[in-house]
């Protein structure tokens, strides 16, 4: 009544291990790509980000306030103690 049951045991363990490793392989292959675009976006906004840095400096420049610090990078030493 088992016709499945009449397969060998080694075959089936080696089918079950192939299939397992084929599951894994595009498991990989998968994190894979979802990492490489995370990496490729995190660049793309390090890039845009630069590019708005220089925007603001040329602003600043235009505005004749080259020689304060960057807004992006406060100082706390600074500014206290200039007031000090």
């Amino acid at each position: 009544m088992e016709g499945h049951d009449s397969e060998d045991p080694k075959q089936s363990t080696a089918d079950m291990t192939a299939f397992v490793q084929h599951l894994l392989q595009q498991m990989q292959s998968r994190f894979q790509t979802m990492s490489d675009s995370i990496v490729s976006k995190i660049d793309e906004m390090g890039n845009r980000i630069d590019d708005l840095e220089k925007s603001i400096d040329e602003l600043r420049e235009e505005m004749g306030v080259e020689g304060s610090p960057s807004p992006l990078a406060p100082s706390k030493f600074k500014t206290e103690e200039g007031s000090a």
